[in-house]
């Protein structure tokens, strides 16, 4: 026998007689035999060949997973149990997330059940994200989204906290099933949390986070001065330390301290800067690329592919407005509160013809590219189709300028929040100095890790696969130096606890309890065993009659 036990989160909502999950380790506890060995899968931990009077401890300490329900798992890990006997299989879950193609990987032979308990309480209120909205000269205004699942919400308070200290509270009334509430907070480290008090599931009530205080962006431009003042007006010395070189007078070693760079119109771009600027990108330095008339499209070809596909076709002299702006880009992401069609538009008088799969930040009124990007995990390639300078375009004067240029030097482990998700592996970079033995670790008071790590020249990249195991807030050590501070959250796809289709389970036997599971078993192999002695003695019997019949003669 292999009892499957779903222990994910949404297993948190409550049924007629309390949580979905609390409730199933009570029924297991009080109705499987004692005498019945029996192997156990959850979504965490697995117990083989064991009874329920072994597990019994496991069973009552068992901790929801933030990993969700996968019935493939599960039956791989059964199917690797070679067995000649036939195998019963309980699956207790909500079927939360569950699909028909999922129920392919049941064997046919398996003598399976389901246990579906069902939650009362439908309605269920999510902390979903935290981004910044704006950010002014001595604040940070910052939005909270929350997500709904169910109808007619109740009023329920948020919170937001900052190292434990309350720093505001108010009511959200849910009209839609999606809301977002604006908060003000001081312009410097924050390393807490947003929280909201609803009946639903408790584990996406709230939302760690972090924000360090605005470290001064390093950015550098490498072209001729007199193309590159526009940079030197946005590029200001309170918020960046801003540098230009000509390509003669440029010094390599100081490229791998930078956290943007700019190549403005070089008429060409030597092997050992490719090389170089290849490397930066690689260890999450962003690069913007404005092309010259005079370099060929098939050298910015060869240059970008380093960095992804992207080709450079003909030169069109012709002029262009610059009319699109992809309002859902990154890049864009904070600066419109409304989308806008009547802004003054740019142009340019010469661009290049652009190929790629990526989409276009800024179009011209053809739908061509002026303005794309190609993204890694921790660093982007901006890519303009036009030189800027101001015999070929206005653009450098419009109002898009500033925001545009502002936002690609912008280096999310400097400026952004820090909220992550437990399990997405994303990489992570921070500026520190390491010694060839030192490691960096990770901990708060309850946890402590030591995450996967690369050395980087003056920058540590690391990623922490499946850890921490509970969401909250972390700091980021060099020994007893703490060098960052970084939150952690469980996904978030839990949080409809309404099944997807309650029906694809119809080919299944399905049991309220499984001490109803273990008597039918019960009674069918005692029946089974009862006319195999049927049909023996039936036979016995005639045998019999045949040699009394013969001695009778």
């Amino acid at each position: 026998m292999y009892i499957i036990l779903d222990n994910s989160f949404s297993m948190q909502a409550k049924g007629q007689k309390g949580e979905l999950l609390k409730r199933a380790v009570e029924d297991l506890l009080e109705h499987t035999p004692e005498n019945q060995n029996f192997s156990l899968i959850t979504n965490s931990e697995t117990f083989w060949n064991t009874d329920i009077k072994s597990i019994r401890s496991n069973l009552q300490n068992l901790k929801y997973s933030p990993s969700p329900f996968q019935l493939e798992s599960a039956m791989a890990k059964i199917k690797s149990h070679k067995s000649a006997f036939n195998k019963d299989v309980v699956i207790i879950s909500d079927a939360v997330g569950l699909e028909s193609k999922q129920l392919k990987s049941i064997d046919k032979d398996f003598n399976t059940f389901f246990i579906v308990p069902k939650a009362e309480q439908k309605n269920n209120i999510a902390v979903d994200r935290v981004f910044i909205k704006q950010t002014l000269d001595n604040f940070y205004q910052i939005s909270v989204a929350l997500s709904g699942y169910g109808k007619d919400f109740k009023e329920v308070p948020i919170a937001l906290y900052n190292n434990g200290k309350l720093i505001a509270k108010t009511l959200v009334k849910m009209e839609s099933n999606k809301k977002i509430i604006d908060f003000t907070i001081p312009k410097e480290n924050f390393h807490g949390y947003v929280t909201i008090t609803e009946s639903g599931l408790e584990y996406d009530n709230t939302l760690f986070f972090s924000i360090s205080k605005p470290e001064k962006i390093n950015v550098l431009s490498i072209g001729e001065s007199e193309k590159s003042v526009f940079l030197s007006r946005i590029y200001t010395k309170d918020e960046f330390n801003y540098n230009n070189y000509t390509l003669e007078s440029l010094d390599y070693n100081v490229l791998d301290k930078q956290d943007a760079i700019v190549l403005n119109e070089l008429k060409e771009i030597p092997q050992a800067l490719q090389t170089t600027l290849k490397s930066f990108v690689e260890k999450g330095g962003n690069l913007v690329f404005i092309p010259s008339n005079e370099n060929s499209p098939s050298n910015n070809s060869r240059f970008l592919s380093n960095f992804g596909n992207i080709q450079f076709k003909s030169l069109q002299k012709t002029e262009k407005l610059i009319t699109k702006i992809a309002f859902n880009n990154p890049l864009y992401s904070s600066v419109f509160e409304k989308q806008i069609t009547n802004f003054q538009y740019p142009s340019t008088k010469s661009s290049f013809v652009i190929n790629s799969s990526n989409p276009a930040i800024l179009s011209y009124e053809d739908q061509s590219v002026f303005l794309t990007s190609v993204q890694n995990q921790i660093a982007s390639v901006y890519v303009f189709s036009a030189a800027l300078n101001k015999t070929n375009s206005n653009f450098i004067n419009s109002p898009l300028v500033v925001p545009t240029f502002y936002n690609m030097a912008q280096s999310i482990q400097k400026t952004g929040i820090s909220a992550l998700t437990i399990g997405e592996n994303n990489p992570i970079l921070i500026d520190v100095l390491l010694e060839k033995d030192e490691i960096v670790s990770i901990k708060n008071k309850e946890e402590s890790f030591i995450p996967v790590q690369q050395i980087l020249n003056n920058k540590v990249k690391f990623s922490c696969n499946d850890y921490p195991q509970q969401a909250g807030n972390f700091e980021v050590y060099k020994q007893n130096e703490i060098l960052k501070n970084i939150s952690f959250n469980y996904n978030r796809t839990e949080s409809n606890v309404v099944p997807t289709d309650e029906s694809i389970l119809s080919d299944y036997t399905t049991s309220e309890t499984i001490d109803t599971i273990f008597t039918t078993l019960q009674t069918n192999r005692t029946d089974t065993e009862l006319w195999k002695w049927f049909v023996i003695l039936t036979l016995l019997f005639l045998v019999i009659e045949v040699f009394i019949q013969k001695f009778v003669k």
